[in-house]
């Protein structure tokens, strides 16, 4: 392949695309690098060091070095720094929402709106850190006095994915810096460049050296670095839950503080006496924001019978209206998809669910383009043992299924080992808290398709992951609890 270069990036800092590493406060390199293309023109984005072995054990020792001075700081003064690095990332939004697009493909408005949500992260965590309170307990003796008091954790090992390569980052290195701790960074390597030039602000900020470092490279050697070393106090991984159980099960070997955000399942449940209108919007939303490709989309778009037939005609109507293309070059609905992997997988369970008997009633025809792109499609009358109901499609891929009762309904989304997020659309608020108490999963949206905020706790139960991210509880999975049993005499 020619290794065209993307011409469109027009940024105000070229040097926010940068084609290093920061371990230790340097920007390193390596004799290997990573190409790192546009997925929806196949252009050149650049290059990054390939890291291994060597270039993880100096993070991880440069975060050591780092981690008593960075503890021993006030959380007011750590504060200061995260809240210098908020306004700089606010200051360059617009080069970072480019180089984002650039990298990961999403429209450029959604990368706007990510870098701002990246941002409200650190934003946050800034003023949460303050607030790492502890308790006093009434003594069990006369003479006992029990305090408990909150720690960092340590140096901590964070690997995000390509989805959010900007927002995953913060949502995980904001709350460990705010606690005290110190990170290593292991970046996607299909979109390490937003990750990378976050880091560049946060050094211009004034976050010391060895505090915040980011390696880039292929997963294995790095991985086994960051699970195994025992330096390291905690590992938090965003990704796939086949990945994230063998990330976690090398932790053990060191008993590492673990905490995953793994894949899902979600439910879109629309019953019969929900606004139709608001339905459908809320569908757009969830199901084919980032085209498709996040952890809460809805993967399951389960439709009482009384409505069916309006919520798919008004869908089918807004999915042929997408433009779709390449987000620099104007704008657009949807973008491509990230690799060949992921339309495979698209075709596989579009494929699988036609086969079993499902409907095309919609497709949206993207440009005639090099890049990794697909059609948004909404299917009718799809089974429940189609594949794109078992699996997370990861694609803008719309398949209604029908049912009648509230009761078969909560059994068919409870019939999966997964359980990050789940959608309900009624008018019925006796019905909204019924159902949203038997749904197994950590997050229900109820009339509306986007539940993410920085306020508000981000996580899943089952094999939807391990702990949570954002909000105050987000802070405690950076700190350790100690107990201090005071003996004053009597």
């Amino acid at each position: 392949m020619n290794d065209i270069m993307e011409k469109s990036l027009g940024l105000a800092r070229p040097d926010l695309l940068r084609e290093a590493c920061l371990i230790g406060g340097l920007w390193i390199t390596t004799e290997t690098d990573i190409t790192v293309r546009n997925p929806a023109t196949l252009a050149l984005v650049g290059r990054v060091p390939d890291c291994g072995r060597v270039e993880a054990l100096t993070a991880v020792a440069a975060a050591q070095v780092a981690f008593r001075p960075w503890k021993a700081m006030t959380a007011k003064a750590r504060g200061a720094i995260l809240r210098r690095w908020y306004e700089l990332i606010l200051a360059h939004k617009t080069d970072l929402a480019r180089l984002l697009t650039a990298e990961q493909g999403k429209p450029l408005h959604e990368a706007e709106g990510e870098i701002l949500y990246a941002a409200s992260f650190i934003d946050w965590f800034a003023e949460e850190g303050k607030r790492a309170y502890g308790d006093v307990i009434p003594g069990h003796l006369p003479d006992m006095r029990l305090t408990v008091t909150k720690e960092p954790v340590g140096i901590v090992a964070a690997v995000t994915p390509w989805n959010f390569p900007a927002a995953m980052v913060t949502r995980k290195v904001a709350p460990a810096l705010a606690a005290g701790c110190t990170l290593v960074l292991k970046p996607s390597e299909l979109t390490p460049f937003s990750a990378l030039a976050l880091g560049v602000l946060a050094q211009e900020a004034g976050i010391p050296d060895g505090v915040f470092n980011i390696i880039t490279g292929q997963p294995q050697a790095i991985g086994d670095v960051l699970t195994g070393d025992p330096r390291i106090a905690k590992f938090t991984f965003t990704g796939s839950t086949p990945v994230g159980k063998k990330l976690a099960a090398n932790c053990m070997s060191t008993v590492k503080r673990v905490s995953l955000e793994l894949g899902g399942n979600a439910p879109f449940i629309v019953f019969n006496d929900a606004d139709p209108e608001a339905a459908i919007s809320g569908i757009i939303a969830s199901k084919f924001r980032n085209t498709g490709q996040t952890c809460v989309c809805a993967n399951r778009i389960l439709v009482q019978s009384g409505i069916y037939d309006l919520i798919a005609a008004g869908l089918a109507a807004r999915v042929e209206a997408f433009t779709i293309g390449d987000g620099l070059a104007g704008r657009t609905d949807q973008g491509p998809l990230i690799d060949g992997r992921a339309i495979a997988k698209f075709h596989d369970h579009l494929n699988d669910a036609v086969q079993r008997g499902a409907k095309i009633i919609a497709q949206a025809t993207p440009p005639d383009l090099r890049g990794h792109f697909v059609s948004a499609t909404v299917l009718t009358n799809v089974r429940r043992d189609a594949r794109l109901n078992q699996e997370e499609t990861f694609g803008p891929l719309a398949g209604l299924v029908r049912f009648d009762t509230e009761d078969e309904v909560i059994s068919m989304v409870n019939d999966t080992r997964a359980g990050l997020a789940a959608y309900i659309f009624t008018g019925d608020i006796a019905r909204a808290c019924r159902v949203s108490e038997a749904l197994e999963c950590g997050m229900v949206g109820v009339n509306t398709g986007l539940i993410s905020t920085e306020v508000a706790p981000f996580g899943g139960i089952k094999e939807s992951g391990l702990g949570r991210e954002g909000s105050h509880y987000g802070l405690d999975d950076y700190l350790n609890l100690k107990l201090n049993c005071v003996y004053i005499g009597s």
